[in-house]
């Protein structure tokens, strides 16, 4: 019996391996089933040409139909639907004519070969769209369709992530992908963020820590409250960047797309000139002047014109995603090689983002219990890297229970507020003691904060019933291969500037061992704007990176705006582009792409028109005939496109 079942199992996963089989296949057959139509035409046209040579030219007719019909279906769909729903002549309707109007005079091949060149680089479009899907679709995937929620009886049941709910409870076991963006509830375990932020090491987590959609839990389980809904969640937001950047024409494609319509119809006007005046006026046979008529309706189609800029396009767009450079629209990556200075926010931009504690110092009349207690209840609750920082460090220093924090105000710019035991208690900036009247400061304050600032250390105050109490002082580290990315700028030609909210000295410091060349310091979100404002009034175009709340004004600003993947929502909301895996060396690859596409679009304008120019030249000088106009005119919109998916490399 036993043998019976697992033979029975056996041939159960044959089958299902077949059906599977099976449905990759029919996948892969209709993904690639325009290409396949172009091709059986070509076959059918082949066929009929060698039959044609052979005699048999009323069999080779029906060939050449045959052809028409299976290489043409596709763009003839294309082209009759836009004419019967948006009322809009295109190219597919001047192709479709002069193949037709090539066969009513007897020239059955050149019209199939006409079809046949149309719809393979039709098919050559297709592949590249195809392939921005298919680079959406692996990030896609990073992201789970189901959650196991936990209910209010413990037990758990598996529900797509659409029916999620802000709140909800949500197990994640060893090995699984967190379906959801929330804060972890119990359980401690390692993530791995690598896809969110490019960081090679799994991170730690325990209760309160931030988990992020389509990160992968390690080898222990964790209870997370959702926290955003699943069209909010960091991936969601992604995926919606490339999906918006397929969609969003360039300017120069929106003028292309402009002109389509009217140029076609001053086409159709000038093959109907064609037909009349040589016949009426120069003594032209029929069939003479109806075949120059045709082979200009061939060349003076705009195909390559419209196929200049769309495929070089997603091919860019296609080649950022897969190197983890997300854009909202081509307008943004054809306008990234116009930048001649590029401003950076410091925290988390140029440096990690990961800032510790290096020094602390604590009035002697403090309690150190009280102070860490407070310090660590305060900045628990917010998720700025200095934030944390300060948190991390304070738990360790307090052994007493959590003090209860009755209220907290956040100072944007300058720290935070709180309220404990009665007691006001303020934490942050040399600027914000400064403007609660908390200086001029001792000469041992003074010497102790210049001299950690002068070590690159941002200065953190904290103060208790308007009296300080003590500071921290913290440092962050540069992000890997900043300097060099800046070196490669600076190559180009590219000022480098870094705006932060530090004080002088700490700016100075991390400015000069990151290899910027110049900061601004000591700027609040509302001065950020300002500096951004006046960069743009001294430069031709501005680029301005960030990752925090604080930033998203000055990103919006500039005139392209870079968001860090780990960033803020609102930054990554307000940004052009996002850096995914918060490596700025993608940077450099941006503007090499951004400078690429409009070399090649410029490429392939050029050569365009002077295919068409030329050919229509030759034709009313009689030196075209169709098959060779056919070629020309074709073949330049096969190069174009082929020129415009070089761009899919590096």
């Amino acid at each position: 019996m036993m043998e019976q079942q697992r033979t029975f199992e056996k041939k159960k996963q044959l089958l299902l391996g077949e059906a599977a089989g099976a449905n990759s296949y029919l996948s892969t057959v209709k993904k690639h089933q325009q290409l396949i139509f172009a091709l059986l035409g070509g076959l059918f046209l082949l066929a009929g040409y060698l039959i044609d040579l052979s005699g048999y030219s009323t069999v080779a007719v029906l060939f050449y139909l045959t052809s028409f019909a299976v290489g043409g279906y596709y763009k003839a769909k294309e082209g009759i639907l836009d004419l019967l729903q948006d009322r809009s002549l295109n190219v597919e309707i001047l192709m479709i004519l002069a193949a037709v109007g090539a066969a009513s005079i007897g020239y059955w091949g050149e019209g199939a070969i006409l079809i046949f060149i149309f719809s393979l680089s039709g098919a050559l479009e297709t592949y590249t769209w195809q392939k921005s899907e298919k680079d959406l679709s692996s990030l896609i995937k990073l992201a789970p369709n189901e959650a196991a929620v936990l209910g209010a009886d413990g037990e758990t049941r598996t529900i797509p992530v659409e029916e999620i709910s802000i709140g909800d409870k949500v197990l994640v076991r060893p090995g699984e992908r967190v379906p959801v963006d929330g804060i972890v509830l119990s359980g401690e375990t390692t993530v791995d963020e690598a896809a969110l932020t490019g960081e090679a090491v799994p991170v730690f987590k325990n209760s309160g820590a931030s988990v992020f959609n389509g990160t992968i839990n390690g080898k222990g389980s964790m209870t997370v409250e959702v926290k955003k809904e699943n069209s909010d969640s960091l991936f969601q937001k992604m995926i919606r960047l490339v999906q918006q950047a397929k969609e969003e024409r360039p300017p120069a494609q929106q003028w292309i797309e402009k002109v389509e319509g009217p140029y076609v119809i001053a086409v159709l006007a000038a093959v109907a000139l064609m037909i009349v005046i040589p016949y009426f006026f120069f003594a032209w046979d029929f069939e003479t002047t109806f075949y120059r008529a045709m082979v200009l309706l061939v060349v003076a189609s705009p195909c390559a014109v419209v196929a200049s800029v769309m495929p070089a396009l997603l091919s860019a767009i296609s080649t950022g995603a897969r190197n983890g450079v997300l854009m909202k629209g081509g307008v943004f990556l054809e306008q990234l090689s116009k930048a001649d200075v590029i401003a950076f926010d410091k925290t988390g931009t140029i440096t990690s983002g990961h800032p510790q504690v290096i020094n602390v110092h604590i009035e002697e009349d403090m309690s150190e219990e009280e102070f860490y207690s407070v310090v660590y209840a305060v900045e628990r609750q917010s998720n700025h890297p200095l934030a944390k920082a300060l948190s991390d460090f304070s738990r360790q220093g307090s052994n007493s229970p959590l003090s209860v924090v009755d209220s907290i105000l956040d100072i944007t710019g300058y720290g935070v507020e709180g309220t404990a035991a009665g007691e006001r208690w303020l934490i942050g900036s040399v600027a914000l003691m400064d403007r609660e009247g908390l200086r001029p400061l001792s000469e041992g304050w003074l010497d102790r904060e210049k001299q950690w600032q002068r070590d690159g250390k941002t200065v953190i105050y904290v103060s208790k019933g308007g009296m300080l109490a003590g500071a921290f002082a913290v440092k962050d580290t540069i992000r890997p291969r900043v300097k060099e990315t800046l070196a490669e700028l600076h190559e180009l030609g590219i000022k480098t500037v870094m705006i932060t909210g530090d004080h002088e000295a700490t700016a100075a410091s991390i400015a000069k061992e990151a290899g910027v060349d110049s900061w601004i310091s000591e700027s609040l979100p509302q001065d950020k704007v300002r500096e951004v404002d006046r960069l743009k009034n001294q430069y031709n175009s501005v680029i301005m990176v960030g990752d925090g709340v604080n930033d998203a004004p000055a990103l919006a600003k500039a005139d392209i705006g870079i968001a860090m993947g780990s960033g803020s929502d609102v930054a990554i909301d307000t940004a052009d582009l996002v850096l995914m895996k918060n490596e700025l060396n993608k940077i450099r690859l941006t503007l090499s792409l951004s400078k690429r596409l409009n070399r090649i679009v410029l490429q392939n304008l050029t050569f365009s028109v002077l295919v068409i120019l030329l050919l229509i030249s030759g034709n009313f000088a009689q030196q075209v005939s169709l098959p060779l106009g056919v070629i020309g005119h074709e073949g330049s919109t096969i190069l174009v496109i082929l020129n415009g998916l070089r761009l899919l490399k590096v």
